[in-house]
């Protein structure tokens, strides 16, 4: 008689792999793997639910008054008195310290929120930007197509206080980002002029977008040429003096050093990147030009790597073959620019965060 036959037994290996691989198929179900062509999906899902989130942040967490008084005295005058002089400007915070973009679109908002006392309301508007600077992100990412969908998350759900510097505090800063956003998704779409403009008008709105220049300079002249520039740099300028007009007309050095004071001694008490640093180091005239220094070097060795990117970016935007490696080649440098700035900046305050937070997954998915 043949004995009996043993039963062949999987090894735990193989029923754990099956069950790993059946776990990967559902989350590639739900674009949450690795795969860039489901950019699109992940992104409309996420603000989907961004947009109840923030409704839920402003209907259950209490406002905390910040700055939004002192933005709204400094453009009563403005608006009530017709006053155009910088050195008379001022709130609870002090002077007018931001350009005349900022007075003009915080005017809008003075008069559409009953002199900025319907601060609810502000809250509404201000989760309207909040979602649009997402949406102009996301479209960053998927035309790059550099991050995976679950890295979206990070630049979302995940952030607790570019929240509340958007819909609980009402900062100008981002009014500033979503600006700039709205720029280099134009110039990645090869609408040079109109991103001139827009980047202008986020220069008009606070100057640390000027961060992004050194790269932006580049960019038009490794993909305009000369001339075309010389027409660029012609916009962003003439975007600045029609914004100005009433300003420069009344007192053109109170505006021009209250606007773009260069010079200006931030308070140590509000620092956070040299908080480490005793008050008197950080006030000195020799630190801060010592960072400048720095600011240069490192702009200086990033400037042939730039070029060489942008002129490579300048030869395939004209061909549709790699789309997404064509806009990887201009939207790295500008998100370079920007946080070598921000890295050796004079002073970050907390609200400040909005100026890179959204770059930093990109720059990290471009490291080794």
């Amino acid at each position: 008689m043949a004995p009996p036959s043993k039963k062949r037994l999987s090894p735990p290996s193989l029923s754990l792999s099956k069950r790993l691989s059946d776990l990967l198929a559902s989350l590639q179900s739900l674009a949450l793997v690795p795969s860039p062509s489901n950019l699109l999906y992940a992104s409309l899902l996420l603000l989907a639910l961004e947009a109840v989130l923030n409704a839920a942040i402003i209907l259950r967490v209490p406002y905390t008054e910040i700055d939004w008084v002192a933005y709204m005295q400094e453009v009563a005058l403005v608006v009530n008195n017709a006053t155009y002089d910088y050195a008379v400007l001022r709130g609870d915070t002090g002077p007018l310290v931001y350009p005349a973009g900022f007075v003009w679109i915080f005017s809008g908002l003075y008069l559409i929120t009953d002199q900025g006392r319907n601060v609810l309301l502000a809250q509404w508007i201000y989760a309207g930007l909040y979602l649009a600077n997402l949406a102009l992100v996301f479209r960053l990412m998927c035309k790059t197509r550099k991050l995976p969908p679950f890295a979206l998350v990070f630049l979302s759900l995940a952030t607790k206080r570019v929240h509340s510097i958007f819909v609980l505090r009402l900062f100008n800063d981002p009014v500033a980002i979503l600006l700039l956003y709205a720029a280099v998704n134009a110039f990645a779409d090869d609408q040079w002029s109109l991103g001139s403009f827009l980047y202008s008008l986020a220069v008009s709105v606070k100057m640390n977008i000027l961060l992004f220049a050194p790269a932006l300079f580049l960019a038009y002249l490794a993909c305009l040429g000369v001339a075309g520039a010389v027409r660029q740099l012609a916009i962003c300028a003439a975007v600045q003096v029609l914004l100005a007009v009433p300003f420069l007309m009344e007192n053109p050095m109170a505006y021009l050093k209250g606007s773009f004071d260069l010079g200006r001694i931030f308070l140590f008490k509000w620092t956070v990147n040299w908080r480490f640093l005793p008050e008197e180091a950080f006030v000195s005239r020799p630190f801060h030009a010592a960072l400048l220094a720095l600011h240069l070097v490192l702009l200086l060795a990033c400037v042939p790597r730039w070029w060489k990117m942008l002129r490579s970016y300048s030869t395939l935007r004209r061909s549709d073959a790699v789309p997404e490696l064509s806009a990887q080649l201009l939207v790295l440098p500008l998100f370079m620019s920007n946080f070598v700035g921000v890295a050796v900046a004079r002073s970050l305050h907390y609200q400040f965060y909005v100026w890179y937070f959204h770059q930093l997954p990109y720059l990290l998915w471009c490291t080794k």
